[in-house]
C-alpha cells in the first residue's frame, strides 16, 4: 500500500506515524511546502516573546528524524499542485529546483490546515503587514523586529494569535495597540467573561481598543499607519494581522472535493472525503460539533492529532470514528488562564437550546493555605434536564485541571446533578473539600429544583427593581454600591426584615453571588419574592456591563465612602 499524505505539522505527521506502527510495509511519502516537517505550531509567538529562546526547540522532528525512526520518506520544500483522482496521483513541485514530477498514490491524506485572513484593505502586502501560522512566519516576525528595531507594534484582531502575539511583544518591551472590531475579544467566551480579559489586557500594558474597524495600511518614512474607521490613523513600526483563519481548500476544490462551511472539506465519521480513497484532517476539514451534533469547523491541534490518528486507523482497515469536537481551548495572558469548553450563550441561543447558566467565584484551592487565588467560573446547562452544554473559567491557579474537568464531563453526557456527586482529590495546597466543580453542580442543582431564582446583570434595571445589597461594610465602604440599593449585611439580615417590602420582587446581591443565595434562602424562608443576581458584584465590576447601574459623582459605584459608613452607624445605633 502506497500512502501519499499532503501536509505535515498535527495532523498529517501523527497519521503518518501511526500508519508505520499499524503497517511495517506501507509505503509513506510525506509532501511538505514549507521546511519544516512537525513543529510546535501553538508554541510560535513565545519564540517572538523570548520565553523559547532556542529556534531548535520549535521542531518536534524533522525529515531525518522520521525517517530513522518510521522509515517514512518526507519531502520538505515539495508542494502539491493538483490532484487527478481518477487516475490516483499528485502533480508535485519541488520548490527548490523548479522540477515537477507526478507522484501515484493507493491512498491520500490530506493535512493542509488553514490559512490566515488576509483581509482586501489598501497596504495589505506591505512588508511590514505580518501574518503568523508557519515557522517561516515567526522567523520573518523575530527579523523585522530586530530589522527595523520595534518599539511599537499593532496587533489587528483579539483571537488566539492576536492576544498571544500581543502578550509576547510585551514581553519584549515592545508598546502594543491591538485592535478589535466588535466588542470583545476571545470569541469563545462570552461578553460579559471577556470583560476580566479586557481588564487584564489594559493591566499588562496594552491598549485594547474595541470596536476599531480597520480600513487599509499606508507605509510612511518613520513606519506603517494603520486607518481606522470614525478615528484617526495610528502609526506603529509593524503590523501583526490576526483576523482569523479559513480552510486552505485551494487543492480540493481543484479535486472537485465536496466544501461545507466556510469552504472546508466535508468528511465522514471516518475522515473520507467526497472521493473514494482520499481523506482529510485538521483546520481544513469539516466536522460535527460533539454538543450541537451541527457541522462546524474547529482549528485546533487538539481535534487535528485525533482525526489523523483515525484517518491512519481507516487507510490500514481499522473500524475507528471520529465523534466531533467540543472545542477546548486554553489561553494565557501574563499571569492569568482563560479557558472554554462546549457551547458559550451565544451558540446555545443560535442552537435552540432551553438554557441558563451558572456564576460562581471560586478559591483554586483552600483559603486557609496561603496564596489562593480566585476564579470566575461560567457553565452552561439545558433545562429542565442539567445537562452540561459548555463552561468558560477565567482565573490565576487551577483553571486548567477545572476545565478539563468540565470538558470530560460534558463528553459523558454528564448532568448537574453528576458534578455533585464527582469525587475529586482533595488536600489544602490543590483544592477544596467541595471543589467549584462540585460547588458549580450545587449552585445548578439549585436553580433547576427550584430553591432559588437567579437573574442576571444584564436583567437588572436599578430605576425599576428594588435591589439589596448583603455585602459587608467594609466592602461597601471599599467599592461602592449600586444606585438605589438597600444595604443590610447578611449577618444581620434577619433583625431587619422588617425594613424590606414584601409587596415587591427583592432583587440580592453580594460579591460573589454566594451569601446573596443565602440571603434569598432566609428572605424566602420569611415569606419574601427574592432573586440572586448571578455573580455578584464583583463580576458586575469586570463585565463591562456597569454602565447603565452608574450613579454620576458617587465613586465607582453608586454610594460614597461617607453615605456608606454614615449608613452602617445609622444601623448600629
Amino acid at each position: 500500500m502506497k500512502v501519499v499524505i499532503i501536509g505535515g505539522v498535527a495532523g498529517g505527521a501523527t497519521a503518518a506515524a501511526r500508519i508505520r506502527r499499524l503497517d511495517e510495509k506501507a509505503e509513506i511519502i510525506i509532501l511538505e511546502r514549507s521546511g519544516f516537517i512537525s513543529y510546535a505550531n501553538c508554541g510560535l509567538p513565545y519564540y517572538i516573546g523570548g520565553e523559547i529562546k532556542d529556534r531548535q526547540n520549535l521542531t518536534l522532528q524533522t525529515p531525518q528524524s522520521f525517517f530513522a525512526r518510521f522509515r517514512i520518506d518526507v519531502r520538505v520544500h515539495n508542494e502539491a499542485i493538483s490532484i487527478d483522482p481518477k487516475q490516483k496521483t499528485v502533480l508535485v513541485r519541488d520548490l527548490q529546483s523548479g522540477r515537477e514530477y507526478t507522484e501515484s498514490y493507493d491512498k491520500l491524506l490530506l493535512s493542509v490546515g488553514a490559512k490566515p485572513v488576509v483581509p482586501d484593505l489598501t497596504g495589505a502586502d506591505s512588508p511590514r503587514v505580518l501574518t503568523l501560522r508557519t515557522v517561516e512566519d515567526t522567523f520573518r516576525i523575530y527579523d523585522a523586529i530586530e530589522k527595523w528595531q520595534v518599539k511599537t507594534a499593532a496587533v489587528i484582531g483579539g483571537g488566539f494569535i492576536g492576544l498571544e502575539m500581543a502578550e509576547n511583544l510585551r514581553a519584549r518591551d515592545i508598546t502594543v495597540t491591538l485592535f478589535q472590531r466588535s466588542a470583545h475579544v476571545m470569541p469563545p467566551l462570552d461578553q460579559d467573561m471577556a470583560g476580566a480579559v479586557h481588564q487584564q489586557m489594559r493591566k499588562g500594558g496594552i491598549d485594547l481598543r474595541l470596536f476599531a474597524a480597520v480600513t487599509g495600511f499606508v507605509e510612511e518614512e518613520n513606519g506603517i499607519a494603520v486607518q481606522l474607521q470614525d478615528a484617526p490613523s495610528f502609526l506603529a513600526d509593524l503590523v501583526i494581522l490576526a483576523v482569523g483563519v479559513v480552510p486552505e481548500n485551494t487543492l480540493a476544490k481543484q479535486a472537485g472535493l465536496q466544501l461545507g462551511k466556510k469552504g472546508a472539506v466535508c468528511v465522514n465519521e471516518a475522515m473520507e472525503t467526497s472521493e473514494k480513497d482520499i481523506y482529510a484532517v485538521g483546520d481544513a476539514v469539516e466536522i460535527r460539533h460533539f454538543v450541537t451534533n451541527e457541522k462546524t469547523v474547529i482549528p485546533l491541534a487538539g481535534p487535528a492529532n485525533k482525526q489523523g490518528r483515525i484517518a491512519a486507523d481507516r487507510i490500514c482497515g481499522l473500524s475507528s470514528v471520529y465523534k466531533g469536537a467540543q472545542g477546548s481551548s486554553i489561553l494565557k495572558m501574563f499571569d492569568m488562564t482563560i479557558a472554554a469548553t462546549g457551547l458559550n450563550a451565544r451558540d446555545a441561543e443560535a442552537a435552540g437550546y432551553d438554557f441558563d447558566y451558572a456564576l460562581i467565584t471560586a478559591a483554586s484551592y483552600a483559603t486557609y493555605y496561603p496564596g489562593a487565588e480566585n476564579m470566575t467560573m461560567k457553565v452552561l446547562f439545558e433545562k429542565p434536564s442539567g445537562k452540561l452544554l459548555g463552561a468558560q473559567i477565567i482565573g490565576y491557579g487551577g483553571v486548567d485541571k477545572r476545565i478539563d474537568v468540565l470538558a470530560t464531563a460534558i463528553r459523558a453526557g454528564m448532568t448537574a446533578e453528576d458534578l455533585t456527586e464527582l469525587d475529586l482529590a482533595y488536600a489544602p495546597p490543590y483544592a477544596s473539600a467541595k471543589d467549584p466543580v462540585n460547588m458549580v453542580g450545587y449552585v445548578i442543582e439549585n436553580l433547576l429544583t427550584g430553591k432559588v431564582e437567579q437573574v442576571h446583570w444584564e436583567e437588572v434595571q436599578a430605576e425599576k427593581q428594588y435591589l439589596l445589597d448583603v455585602r459587608t461594610d467594609e466592602e461597601v465602604a471599599d467599592g461602592g454600591m449600586l444606585q438605589g440599593a438597600v444595604h443590610i449585611p447578611i449577618d444581620v439580615l434577619r433583625e431587619h426584615l422588617d425594613e424590606l417590602p414584601k409587596e415587591k420582587v427583592i432583587y440580592v446581591y453580594c460579591q460573589s453571588g454566594l451569601r446573596s443565595y443565602l440571603a434569598c434562602r432566609i428572605l424566602q424562608a420569611n415569606g419574601f419574592d427574592c432573586r440572586n443576581i448571578a455573580g455578584g458584584f464583583g463580576f458586575y465590576l469586570v463585565s463591562e456591563q456597569k454602565a447603565c447601574l452608574l450613579q454620576e459623582g458617587t465613586g465607582p459605584c453608586g454610594m460614597t465612602q461617607e453615605q456608606t459608613l454614615a449608613a452602617a452607624e445609622k444601623r448600629k445605633g
